[in-house]
């Protein structure tokens, strides 16, 4: 089958979210390094790959919300999505303790390549997508719990957000009135680097969005996926109406 390095689902329903998931996948591609990068099972099945649950928590919740969904199909340690094209984690030669074998040697004609072949063409058919009349862009990722010899992260649900707190403050706030919920805000990272794909793609254009981190131990089997996207679509659609955007 011919590789395609996004997938995209309900392309034609017409709400106005438009769901996101940048690491939805650990697949290395066939023409990069054999479709290997060397690493041991349980590395590419851990948090360095991708972002564990996020892509069945996205499908489901652009179900709920009636919402098209656009996920990129390839490991973040092929070429990350999530960063701009000058930053220097743009392709992990060692993260969280593991070295990555299949891109040790890899050149700036490496680099390259897989702009072309993965982030470039992710990033054309996002840009198609956001800019959709009146869209708010939710960006689905998650995290781990700890990284090693590190100290446990204790949020449920982080939001990260830029200065532009338009639709992100009213969700943090409908977040936190859950009350069962710990709420990290641009926690457990920032909400602002430049050139990632919500700079790229919301920032430059004022659309309104936020990106929302859910723990992967949370979401790592179908039962916790569900819940949460069944829990998010009020509270996304509760925080839309109380923005008034």
């Amino acid at each position: 089958m011919t590789y395609s390095p996004f997938f995209i689902h309900g392309a034609d329903r017409p709400s106005r979210w438009l769901i996101t998931c940048d690491h939805a996948s650990n697949l290395v591609p066939p023409d990069i390094h054999g479709g290997d990068l060397g690493l041991p099972r349980e590395d590419t099945e851990r948090h360095i790959a991708y972002d564990v649950g996020a892509y069945e928590v996205s499908k489901h919740l652009g179900e709920l919300l009636n919402a098209p969904v656009i996920a990129a199909n390839f490991s973040r340690l092929v070429i990350d999505p999530n960063r701009g094209e000058d930053d220097p984690t743009l392709l992990m030669k060692l993260y969280d303790g593991s070295i990555i074998p299949g891109n040790r040697h890899a050149d700036a004609a490496e680099r390259e390549r897989r702009l072309n072949m993965c982030y470039r063409p992710y990033h054309d058919a996002l840009a198609q997508m956001a800019a959709l009349p009146h869209a708010v862009i939710v960006s689905m990722h998650s995290f781990t719990r700890q990284l090693r010899g590190r100290d446990p992260r204790p949020w449920h649900v982080g939001v990260l957000h830029t200065p532009d707190e338009r639709f992100s403050g009213p969700l943090i706030s409908r977040l936190e009135a859950e009350g069962d919920l710990c709420v990290g805000v641009n926690e457990p990272y920032t909400g602002v680097l430049p050139g990632d794909a919500i700079d790229k793609h919301c920032t430059s254009f004022g659309r309104p969005n936020a990106l929302i981190e859910l723990r992967n131990d949370l979401i790592a089997e179908r039962a916790g996926q569900r819940e949460w996207a069944e829990r998010l679509a009020p509270i996304l659609q509760d925080a839309l109406d109380q923005s008034g955007l």
